[in-house]
């Protein structure tokens, strides 16, 4: 019976930009860091969760582990108990978001942060939306 999920991959140009990206810059932690004969296992991950996020490597420009260019990878998405507060940090860190400042929806609050690739990291709170639907 399958009981967790246990990766999530993200395709990158650059392990180690990724890396600090991922660490230095979201703040997650890097969990596994391993050369073996098919090459670079890297994975981080947020606090306690046991959901890693793989960051895999592909030539530039490839875009997804096919290489196909009109395949763009699904989000990533990483909850925040107050991420106003978050996002301003994550600002001063150098992280670039897709939004001036975290947005109120139905439910709750989110903004995009991007990484070097150009993979989108969905920043969610949930519950608390300032307007909208909720």
């Amino acid at each position: 019976m399958l009981k967790n999920l246990m990766y999530v991959t993200v395709y990158v140009s650059d392990q180690d930009r990724a890396l600090a990206f991922y660490t230095e810059g979201l703040g997650l932690q890097k969990r596994v860091d391993y050369t073996g004969p098919d090459g670079r296992f890297l994975t981080v991950a947020a606090g306690d969760d046991p959901v890693e996020i793989v960051l895999w490597p592909v030539a530039p420009g490839q875009g997804s582990a096919a290489g196909r260019a009109d395949v763009v990878p699904g989000a990533v998405f990483l909850e925040s108990d107050d991420l106003v507060e978050e996002f301003k940090a994550l600002r001063s860190r150098g992280v670039e978001f897709d939004q001036p400042e975290p947005v109120p929806y139905p439910f709750g609050v989110r903004v995009t942060a991007i990484d070097p690739d150009g993979n989108r990291i969905e920043l969610r709170q949930r519950g608390g939306g300032r307007g909208g639907d909720s």
